[in-house]
Protein backbone atom coordinates (compact mmCIF):
# COMPACT_ATOMS: atom_id res chain seq x y z
CA UNK A 1 0.00 0.00 0.00
CA UNK A 2 0.99 3.56 -1.00
CA UNK A 3 1.02 5.76 2.29
CA UNK A 4 -1.15 9.07 2.17
CA UNK A 5 -4.21 9.73 0.83
CA UNK A 6 -4.14 9.63 -3.11
CA UNK A 7 -5.15 12.58 -5.39
CA UNK A 8 -7.59 12.08 -7.70
CA UNK A 9 -7.13 13.31 -11.31
CA UNK A 10 -9.74 16.08 -10.73
CA UNK A 11 -7.30 17.40 -7.93
CA UNK A 12 -4.19 16.81 -9.71
CA UNK A 13 -5.55 19.14 -12.44
CA UNK A 14 -7.36 21.96 -10.44
CA UNK A 15 -3.40 22.04 -8.50
CA UNK A 16 -1.79 22.44 -11.71
CA UNK A 17 -4.40 25.44 -13.00
CA UNK A 18 -3.79 27.09 -10.07
CA UNK A 19 0.15 26.14 -9.98
CA UNK A 20 0.06 24.90 -6.64
CA UNK A 21 2.22 21.91 -7.71
CA UNK A 22 4.72 24.00 -10.29
CA UNK A 23 3.64 21.42 -13.51
CA UNK A 24 1.74 23.75 -15.43
CA UNK A 25 4.11 24.03 -17.90
CA UNK A 26 6.19 20.73 -17.93
CA UNK A 27 2.76 18.36 -18.46
CA UNK A 28 4.43 15.62 -16.37
CA UNK A 29 1.88 15.45 -13.86
CA UNK A 30 -1.18 15.53 -15.30
CA UNK A 31 0.16 13.01 -17.46
CA UNK A 32 0.66 10.86 -14.24
CA UNK A 33 -3.09 11.76 -13.24
CA UNK A 34 -4.30 10.80 -16.20
CA UNK A 35 -2.31 7.04 -15.80
CA UNK A 36 -4.06 6.70 -12.32
CA UNK A 37 -7.41 7.26 -14.16
CA UNK A 38 -6.84 4.63 -16.29
CA UNK A 39 -5.73 2.53 -13.27
CA UNK A 40 -2.29 1.83 -14.75
CA UNK A 41 0.26 3.42 -12.42
CA UNK A 42 3.66 3.45 -13.26
CA UNK A 43 6.45 2.29 -11.46
CA UNK A 44 8.63 5.04 -10.76
CA UNK A 45 12.13 4.64 -9.01
CA UNK A 46 15.12 6.76 -8.61
CA UNK A 47 19.18 6.17 -8.28
CA UNK A 48 21.00 8.69 -6.37
CA UNK A 49 25.05 8.91 -7.54
CA UNK A 50 26.50 10.50 -4.19
CA UNK A 51 29.70 12.13 -4.97
CA UNK A 52 31.20 11.98 -1.11
CA UNK A 53 33.32 14.88 -0.70
CA UNK A 54 32.09 17.77 -3.48
CA UNK A 55 33.00 17.08 -7.14
CA UNK A 56 34.91 20.10 -9.10
CA UNK A 57 32.50 21.32 -11.82
CA UNK A 58 35.30 22.87 -13.44
CA UNK A 59 36.73 19.81 -14.03
CA UNK A 60 33.61 18.01 -15.07
CA UNK A 61 30.67 19.75 -16.62
CA UNK A 62 31.49 23.61 -16.47
CA UNK A 63 34.87 23.82 -17.87
CA UNK A 64 36.38 27.23 -18.41
CA UNK A 65 38.84 26.42 -21.48
CA UNK A 66 41.68 29.28 -22.07
CA UNK A 67 40.84 30.83 -17.94
CA UNK A 68 43.46 30.11 -15.34
CA UNK A 69 41.16 28.74 -13.40
CA UNK A 70 40.00 26.22 -16.13
CA UNK A 71 43.16 24.46 -15.20
CA UNK A 72 44.65 21.63 -18.11
CA UNK A 73 41.67 19.39 -18.34
CA UNK A 74 39.45 20.13 -22.12
CA UNK A 75 36.34 20.22 -22.76
CA UNK A 76 34.88 17.93 -25.58
CA UNK A 77 31.46 17.81 -27.67
CA UNK A 78 28.38 15.40 -26.73
CA UNK A 79 25.88 13.70 -28.27
CA UNK A 80 23.90 17.07 -27.98
CA UNK A 81 25.11 19.89 -30.12
CA UNK A 82 26.23 22.83 -28.38
CA UNK A 83 27.12 21.16 -25.18
CA UNK A 84 30.29 20.46 -24.27
CA UNK A 85 31.94 18.25 -20.87
CA UNK A 86 35.15 17.05 -19.52
CA UNK A 87 37.22 15.15 -22.10
CA UNK A 88 37.39 12.54 -18.80
CA UNK A 89 33.85 11.87 -19.21
CA UNK A 90 33.80 10.80 -22.81
CA UNK A 91 30.94 7.56 -22.60
CA UNK A 92 28.80 9.96 -20.38
CA UNK A 93 29.27 12.98 -23.42
CA UNK A 94 27.46 10.18 -25.77
CA UNK A 95 24.34 9.86 -23.66
CA UNK A 96 23.98 13.55 -22.92
CA UNK A 97 20.59 13.37 -24.74
CA UNK A 98 19.31 11.95 -21.70
CA UNK A 99 20.44 14.40 -19.09
CA UNK A 100 19.93 17.85 -17.95
CA UNK A 101 22.88 19.67 -16.12
CA UNK A 102 22.51 22.20 -13.98
CA UNK A 103 25.41 24.53 -13.89
CA UNK A 104 24.05 27.14 -11.46
CA UNK A 105 23.04 25.30 -8.31
CA UNK A 106 24.18 28.12 -5.09
CA UNK A 107 24.04 27.72 -1.13
CA UNK A 108 25.93 29.50 1.46
CA UNK A 109 27.14 25.76 2.89
CA UNK A 110 30.85 25.15 2.47
CA UNK A 111 31.05 22.49 5.67
CA UNK A 112 31.24 18.89 4.70
CA UNK A 113 28.82 18.02 7.28
CA UNK A 114 25.84 20.44 6.55
CA UNK A 115 26.05 20.97 3.44
CA UNK A 116 25.62 17.13 3.27
CA UNK A 117 22.49 17.56 5.54
CA UNK A 118 21.43 20.04 3.51
CA UNK A 119 21.46 18.07 0.19
CA UNK A 120 20.48 15.13 1.79
CA UNK A 121 17.42 16.00 3.32
CA UNK A 122 16.10 19.48 1.91
CA UNK A 123 16.94 21.58 5.28
CA UNK A 124 19.19 22.17 7.62
CA UNK A 125 20.12 20.95 10.71
CA UNK A 126 18.08 22.74 13.12
CA UNK A 127 17.24 22.19 16.95
CA UNK A 128 15.51 18.86 17.66
CA UNK A 129 13.96 18.27 14.19
CA UNK A 130 15.42 14.96 12.84
CA UNK A 131 14.88 15.35 8.86
CA UNK A 132 14.43 12.39 6.74
CA UNK A 133 16.92 11.58 4.38
CA UNK A 134 15.53 11.82 0.57
CA UNK A 135 15.53 8.19 -0.11
CA UNK A 136 13.51 7.24 3.07
CA UNK A 137 11.13 10.37 2.76
CA UNK A 138 10.56 9.45 -1.24
CA UNK A 139 10.58 5.47 -1.21
CA UNK A 140 7.79 5.92 1.69
CA UNK A 141 5.69 7.91 -0.88
CA UNK A 142 6.87 4.93 -3.91
CA UNK A 143 7.39 1.79 -2.43
CA UNK A 144 5.23 -0.94 -1.09
CA UNK A 145 5.05 -2.20 2.74
CA UNK A 146 4.23 -5.58 1.59
CA UNK A 147 7.20 -5.52 -1.34
CA UNK A 148 9.75 -8.17 -0.96
CA UNK A 149 12.86 -6.73 -0.83
CA UNK A 150 13.30 -2.82 1.03
CA UNK A 151 12.36 0.02 -0.79
CA UNK A 152 15.20 1.95 0.07
CA UNK A 153 18.92 0.66 -0.48
CA UNK A 154 22.21 2.36 0.33
CA UNK A 155 25.35 1.15 -1.44
CA UNK A 156 28.71 2.13 0.17
CA UNK A 157 27.44 5.39 1.91
CA UNK A 158 30.26 6.89 4.01
CA UNK A 159 28.11 8.21 7.19
CA UNK A 160 30.81 9.66 9.66
CA UNK A 161 30.64 13.23 8.89
CA UNK A 162 27.19 13.66 8.81
CA UNK A 163 25.33 10.41 10.01
CA UNK A 164 21.92 12.22 10.74
CA UNK A 165 21.82 13.16 6.42
CA UNK A 166 21.54 9.15 5.89
CA UNK A 167 18.92 7.91 7.97
CA UNK A 168 15.19 8.21 8.64
CA UNK A 169 14.93 10.75 10.70
CA UNK A 170 11.29 11.24 12.35
CA UNK A 171 10.22 8.79 10.17
CA UNK A 172 11.50 6.29 11.89
CA UNK A 173 13.47 3.19 11.36
CA UNK A 174 10.78 1.08 9.47
CA UNK A 175 12.01 3.56 6.87
CA UNK A 176 15.90 3.21 6.96
CA UNK A 177 17.82 1.71 4.40
CA UNK A 178 19.07 -1.41 3.82
CA UNK A 179 23.27 -0.71 3.47
CA UNK A 180 25.04 -3.03 1.55
CA UNK A 181 28.26 -2.28 2.28
CA UNK A 182 30.01 0.67 4.31
CA UNK A 183 32.13 3.56 2.33
CA UNK A 184 35.50 4.36 2.87
CA UNK A 185 37.71 7.27 2.24
CA UNK A 186 40.01 5.99 -1.10
CA UNK A 187 36.86 3.64 -1.84
CA UNK A 188 37.80 -0.40 -1.00
CA UNK A 189 39.86 -2.67 -3.34
CA UNK A 190 37.48 -5.55 -1.97
CA UNK A 191 34.19 -4.75 -4.04
CA UNK A 192 32.88 -8.23 -4.34
CA UNK A 193 32.71 -8.93 -0.52
CA UNK A 194 31.83 -5.01 0.15
CA UNK A 195 28.47 -5.76 -2.05
CA UNK A 196 27.28 -8.77 -0.33
CA UNK A 197 24.53 -8.69 2.42
CA UNK A 198 25.16 -10.36 5.37
CA UNK A 199 22.73 -13.47 6.63
CA UNK A 200 20.45 -13.67 4.25
CA UNK A 201 20.98 -17.04 4.62
CA UNK A 202 21.71 -19.40 7.60
CA UNK A 203 24.87 -20.83 8.67
CA UNK A 204 25.65 -24.45 6.92
CA UNK A 205 25.21 -26.03 9.91
CA UNK A 206 21.37 -25.25 10.47
CA UNK A 207 18.82 -26.70 8.01
CA UNK A 208 16.09 -24.90 6.21
CA UNK A 209 13.52 -26.83 8.32
CA UNK A 210 15.27 -25.36 11.69
CA UNK A 211 15.85 -22.22 10.26
CA UNK A 212 11.94 -21.60 9.79
CA UNK A 213 11.63 -23.05 12.82
CA UNK A 214 13.68 -20.33 15.04
CA UNK A 215 11.96 -17.57 12.95
CA UNK A 216 8.60 -18.70 14.00
CA UNK A 217 9.81 -18.76 17.70
CA UNK A 218 10.96 -15.25 17.33
CA UNK A 219 8.10 -14.13 15.58
CA UNK A 220 6.09 -15.62 18.03
CA UNK A 221 7.76 -13.85 20.72
CA UNK A 222 8.07 -10.11 19.24
CA UNK A 223 4.14 -10.62 19.01
CA UNK A 224 4.20 -11.92 22.45
CA UNK A 225 6.05 -8.40 23.34
CA UNK A 226 4.39 -6.19 21.76
CA UNK A 227 0.48 -7.41 22.84
CA UNK A 228 2.06 -6.25 26.44
CA UNK A 229 4.50 -2.93 25.59
CA UNK A 230 2.54 -1.62 22.48
CA UNK A 231 4.98 1.47 21.09
CA UNK A 232 6.12 2.84 17.97
CA UNK A 233 9.93 1.58 18.71
CA UNK A 234 8.57 -2.42 19.33
CA UNK A 235 6.24 -2.18 16.32
CA UNK A 236 8.96 -0.19 13.99
CA UNK A 237 11.62 -2.94 14.91
CA UNK A 238 8.66 -5.87 13.78
CA UNK A 239 8.17 -4.18 10.80
CA UNK A 240 11.88 -3.85 9.91
CA UNK A 241 12.71 -8.01 10.90
CA UNK A 242 9.70 -8.92 9.20
CA UNK A 243 11.09 -7.27 6.15
CA UNK A 244 14.06 -9.26 6.32
CA UNK A 245 12.32 -12.23 7.18
CA UNK A 246 10.02 -12.01 3.64
CA UNK A 247 13.27 -11.10 2.30
CA UNK A 248 15.02 -14.23 3.35
CA UNK A 249 12.39 -16.06 2.19
CA UNK A 250 11.60 -15.08 -1.00
CA UNK A 251 13.50 -15.53 -4.35
CA UNK A 252 13.67 -11.51 -4.74
CA UNK A 253 17.22 -11.92 -2.95
CA UNK A 254 18.85 -13.18 -6.35
CA UNK A 255 18.85 -9.62 -6.87
CA UNK A 256 21.87 -9.22 -4.64
CA UNK A 257 23.63 -11.95 -6.85
CA UNK A 258 26.25 -10.02 -9.10
CA UNK A 259 27.28 -13.02 -11.16
CA UNK A 260 24.08 -13.67 -13.02
CA UNK A 261 24.97 -11.33 -15.03
CA UNK A 262 27.73 -11.71 -17.98
CA UNK A 263 31.57 -11.05 -17.31
CA UNK A 264 30.82 -8.75 -20.31
CA UNK A 265 28.43 -6.33 -18.52
CA UNK A 266 30.00 -6.10 -15.35
CA UNK A 267 33.40 -5.38 -17.37
CA UNK A 268 31.57 -2.15 -19.00
CA UNK A 269 30.12 -0.80 -15.57
CA UNK A 270 33.94 -1.38 -13.87
CA UNK A 271 35.24 -4.35 -11.56
CA UNK A 272 35.03 -1.80 -8.41
CA UNK A 273 32.74 -0.96 -5.85
CA UNK A 274 31.01 2.24 -7.87
CA UNK A 275 30.66 0.05 -10.78
CA UNK A 276 29.05 -2.81 -9.37
CA UNK A 277 27.30 -0.81 -7.04
CA UNK A 278 25.71 0.50 -10.51
CA UNK A 279 24.83 -2.74 -11.84
CA UNK A 280 23.17 -3.62 -8.54
CA UNK A 281 21.02 -0.57 -8.70
CA UNK A 282 19.58 -1.70 -12.10
CA UNK A 283 18.67 -5.09 -10.67
CA UNK A 284 17.41 -3.48 -7.41
CA UNK A 285 15.38 -1.25 -9.64
CA UNK A 286 14.21 -3.88 -12.01
CA UNK A 287 12.76 -5.75 -9.19
CA UNK A 288 10.57 -2.84 -8.17
CA UNK A 289 12.94 -0.70 -5.80
CA UNK A 290 12.09 2.54 -5.83
CA UNK A 291 15.29 3.94 -4.64
CA UNK A 292 18.71 3.07 -4.55
CA UNK A 293 21.52 4.85 -3.76
CA UNK A 294 25.39 4.50 -4.52
CA UNK A 295 28.26 6.27 -3.17
CA UNK A 296 31.60 7.46 -4.87
CA UNK A 297 33.78 7.86 -1.94
CA UNK A 298 37.23 7.76 -3.66
CA UNK A 299 39.44 5.57 -5.64
CA UNK A 300 41.57 2.67 -3.98
CA UNK A 301 45.10 3.52 -4.33
CA UNK A 302 44.13 7.17 -5.79
CA UNK A 303 45.61 10.38 -5.37
CA UNK A 304 43.21 12.84 -2.52
CA UNK A 305 41.48 11.46 0.17
CA UNK A 306 37.73 11.87 1.16
CA UNK A 307 36.18 10.66 -2.77
CA UNK A 308 36.04 14.39 -4.17
CA UNK A 309 37.69 16.52 -1.57
CA UNK A 310 40.36 17.21 -3.71
CA UNK A 311 42.35 19.94 -1.90
CA UNK A 312 45.38 18.46 -3.01
CA UNK A 313 46.16 17.07 -6.62
CA UNK A 314 42.81 17.74 -7.92
CA UNK A 315 43.67 17.00 -11.64
CA UNK A 316 45.13 13.67 -10.51
CA UNK A 317 42.31 12.63 -7.94
CA UNK A 318 39.60 14.23 -10.73
CA UNK A 319 40.77 11.88 -13.67
CA UNK A 320 41.20 8.56 -11.41
CA UNK A 321 37.55 9.56 -10.10
CA UNK A 322 36.39 10.02 -13.66
CA UNK A 323 37.68 7.34 -14.68
CA UNK A 324 35.11 4.84 -11.90
CA UNK A 325 32.54 7.21 -12.18
CA UNK A 326 32.07 7.78 -16.52
CA UNK A 327 32.07 4.18 -17.70
CA UNK A 328 29.41 3.38 -14.29
CA UNK A 329 26.93 5.58 -15.06
CA UNK A 330 27.09 5.94 -19.25
CA UNK A 331 26.57 2.19 -18.74
CA UNK A 332 23.84 2.43 -16.15
CA UNK A 333 21.90 5.08 -18.57
CA UNK A 334 21.74 2.49 -21.93
CA UNK A 335 21.59 -0.50 -19.30
CA UNK A 336 18.43 1.32 -17.87
CA UNK A 337 17.33 2.16 -21.68
CA UNK A 338 17.65 -1.17 -23.28
CA UNK A 339 15.78 -2.83 -20.53
CA UNK A 340 12.95 -0.18 -20.83
CA UNK A 341 13.46 1.25 -17.54
CA UNK A 342 15.43 4.63 -18.21
CA UNK A 343 11.25 6.55 -18.76
CA UNK A 344 10.38 5.75 -15.70
CA UNK A 345 13.98 5.71 -13.62
CA UNK A 346 14.88 9.31 -12.03
CA UNK A 347 18.93 9.04 -12.36
CA UNK A 348 20.79 12.20 -9.81
CA UNK A 349 24.31 12.58 -10.04
CA UNK A 350 25.53 15.31 -7.21
CA UNK A 351 27.71 16.24 -3.90
CA UNK A 352 27.15 18.30 -1.07
CA UNK A 353 29.15 21.33 -2.75
CA UNK A 354 31.48 22.39 -5.50
CA UNK A 355 35.27 23.11 -5.81
CA UNK A 356 36.89 26.77 -6.22
CA UNK A 357 37.50 27.44 -9.39
CA UNK A 358 40.89 28.53 -8.04
CA UNK A 359 43.62 26.35 -7.95
CA UNK A 360 45.44 26.43 -4.43
CA UNK A 361 49.25 26.12 -4.20
CA UNK A 362 49.13 22.11 -3.70
CA UNK A 363 47.31 22.13 -7.36
CA UNK A 364 44.06 21.47 -5.58
CA UNK A 365 40.43 22.90 -5.27
CA UNK A 366 38.45 23.72 -2.31
CA UNK A 367 34.94 24.17 -1.06
CA UNK A 368 33.09 25.88 -3.01
CA UNK A 369 29.03 26.43 -2.66
CA UNK A 370 28.37 29.38 -4.52
CA UNK A 371 28.34 28.29 -8.10
CA UNK A 372 28.32 24.62 -8.77
CA UNK A 373 26.44 21.75 -10.94
CA UNK A 374 24.19 19.13 -10.84
CA UNK A 375 22.88 16.51 -13.30
CA UNK A 376 19.49 15.25 -13.44
CA UNK A 377 19.04 12.03 -16.16
CA UNK A 378 16.18 9.78 -17.13
CA UNK A 379 12.33 9.42 -15.75
CA UNK A 380 10.59 12.53 -16.27
CA UNK A 381 13.47 15.25 -17.43
CA UNK A 382 13.38 16.72 -21.02
CA UNK A 383 17.34 16.08 -21.00
CA UNK A 384 19.93 17.48 -24.01
CA UNK A 385 19.89 20.73 -21.58
CA UNK A 386 21.78 23.10 -20.26
CA UNK A 387 20.12 25.23 -16.91
CA UNK A 388 21.60 28.13 -15.66
CA UNK A 389 25.32 30.21 -16.17
CA UNK A 390 28.34 30.51 -14.60
CA UNK A 391 30.38 33.98 -15.17
CA UNK A 392 33.77 33.26 -17.23
CA UNK A 393 35.84 32.79 -14.46
CA UNK A 394 33.29 30.74 -12.27
CA UNK A 395 33.42 32.46 -9.42
CA UNK A 396 29.80 33.41 -9.49
CA UNK A 397 26.39 32.43 -10.61
CA UNK A 398 25.35 34.33 -13.78
CA UNK A 399 21.78 33.10 -15.14
CA UNK A 400 19.50 31.27 -13.45
CA UNK A 401 20.38 31.05 -9.85
CA UNK A 402 19.19 27.29 -8.70
CA UNK A 403 18.87 26.49 -4.48
CA UNK A 404 18.67 23.10 -3.11
CA UNK A 405 14.64 22.70 -2.79
CA UNK A 406 14.64 23.60 -6.37
CA UNK A 407 16.45 20.77 -7.44
CA UNK A 408 14.50 18.49 -5.12
CA UNK A 409 11.22 19.70 -5.87
CA UNK A 410 12.12 18.91 -9.27
CA UNK A 411 13.39 15.17 -8.44
CA UNK A 412 10.08 14.66 -7.12
CA UNK A 413 7.80 16.16 -9.65
CA UNK A 414 9.75 13.70 -11.98
CA UNK A 415 9.01 11.00 -9.53
CA UNK A 416 5.46 11.49 -9.68
CA UNK A 417 5.41 13.24 -6.36
CA UNK A 418 3.81 16.18 -4.85
CA UNK A 419 6.73 18.54 -2.91
CA UNK A 420 4.46 19.99 -0.06
CA UNK A 421 2.86 16.59 0.92
CA UNK A 422 3.79 16.44 4.59
CA UNK A 423 4.62 14.10 7.30
CA UNK A 424 4.61 14.68 11.31
CA UNK A 425 8.02 15.53 12.47
CA UNK A 426 9.45 14.13 16.14
CA UNK A 427 8.42 17.31 17.02
CA UNK A 428 4.86 17.23 16.19
CA UNK A 429 5.19 19.74 13.20
CA UNK A 430 3.58 18.79 10.01
CA UNK A 431 6.76 19.42 7.78
CA UNK A 432 6.78 19.15 3.65
CA UNK A 433 8.83 16.83 1.41
CA UNK A 434 10.73 20.31 0.33
CA UNK A 435 10.49 23.37 1.51
CA UNK A 436 7.65 24.95 0.47
CA UNK A 437 8.96 28.26 -0.76
CA UNK A 438 10.96 26.19 -3.93
CA UNK A 439 10.79 27.25 -7.54
CA UNK A 440 10.43 23.36 -9.55
CA UNK A 441 13.03 23.74 -12.54
CA UNK A 442 9.87 23.85 -15.37
CA UNK A 443 12.22 23.75 -18.24
CA UNK A 444 14.00 20.56 -17.12
CA UNK A 445 10.74 18.38 -16.64
CA UNK A 446 9.70 16.11 -19.44
CA UNK A 447 5.93 15.85 -20.74
CA UNK A 448 4.95 12.50 -21.86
Amino acid sequence: MRSGPALSRRDWLRFSACGLLGMSQSGWLPALADEAARGKPAHRACILLWMTGGPSQTDTFDLKPGHANGGPFQPIDTAVPGIQISEHLPGLAQQMQHCAVIRSMSTKEGDHSRATYLLRTGYLPQGPVQYPTVGAAWSRELGSSDAELPNFVSVAPFRFLSPGAFGPGFLGPRYAPLVVGEGQPGGTADYEQSLQVKNLTPPGSVTGAQAEARLDLLTGLEESFLQRHPGVTGASHRAAYLSAVRMMRSTARKAFDLDEESDALRERYGKNQFGQGCLLARRLVERGVPFVEVSLNGVPGGAGGLGWDTHAQNFDGVKSLCEVLDPAWSTLLTDLKDRGLLGSTLVIWMGEFGRTPLINPQQGRDHFPAAWSTVLCGGGIRGGQVVGQTSNDGMTVAARPVAVPDLLATACLALGLDPEKQNLSNVGRPVRLVDPQANPLQEVLASR
